[in-house]
């Protein structure tokens, strides 16, 4: 098991945002990645914890061939670009951006006078050449919530053999994440064990594990990633 620290790494960002970055996959990152940073899993390549300033926003910007995931913490953020004009997300609430070939630009905004709190997640798409496209998420208020990935049985998410999971654990319940997994905590307290080794982890904590049990302390907010068997 590995844990990394939000809070030891360098605060980054540009424009009005100012972010952790916390997994930065060689893949994409090249030379560029920092040693402090983690790996990615699977498909899945970028991590980071950002804070907009009060009516901040990144300029229009693109992206091409790749899977954009935004997880709103606190307060919200709106968008303007190519895809989904103007949608807004709140405390919450979670958009899954897939830029494909096609591509899409977009600028995103922080329409308050205070600062905001989102994740944002990369993943490289399985397929290239695809359409850009849209998905928006309200994750359950209990339990986990499938936001990214599975096979193309539904079309609740969009297909990749990584996934992606919101995980909301109220307080003294656990659970267990039996595959190679990345686990960030977003919000709350808890006691990770592995065979006979506990550590307590806290919001800003990444995890990398293998097998564990998560045991919430308190009322507790997870990004799980994963794979498919």
């Amino acid at each position: 098991m590995q844990i990394i620290k939000k809070d030891n790494l360098p605060l980054g960002g540009f424009a009005g945002l100012r972010e952790h970055r916390i997994v930065t996959d060689s893949r994409l990152f090249g030379s560029r990645k920092s040693s402090k940073t983690s790996e990615g899993l699977g498909h899945f390549v970028y991590l980071a914890d950002a804070q907009f300033k009060p009516k901040g926003e990144t300029g229009m910007h693109p992206h091409k061939e790749i899977d954009v995931i935004s997880v709103m913490i606190a307060g919200q953020v709106s968008h303007a670009g190519s895809l989904e004009h103007g949608k807004s997300l709140k405390a919450g609430d979670v958009q899954v951006q897939r830029a494909g070939g096609e591509g899409f630009a977009h600028n995103e905004i922080n329409p308050d006078e205070i600062k905001n709190r989102m994740i944002q997640l990369w993943v490289l798409p399985e397929k290239a050449g695809q359409l850009a496209a849209y998905k928006y998420y309200t994750p359950k208020t209990a339990g986990v919530t499938r936001i990214y990935g599975g096979r193309n049985t539904k079309s609740e998410t969009f297909e990749s053999g990584t996934t992606i999971d919101i995980v909301r654990l109220k307080a003294n319940t656990s659970m267990t994440v039996t595959k190679a997994s990345l686990t960030y905590i977003t919000s709350g307290e808890a006691v990770v064990v592995e065979g006979k080794t506990s550590t307590a982890v806290t919001n800003g904590d990444l995890i990398r594990s293998n097998d564990i049990e998560i045991k919430a302390e308190t009322d507790l907010n997870l990004i799980v990633i994963g794979q498919l068997s």
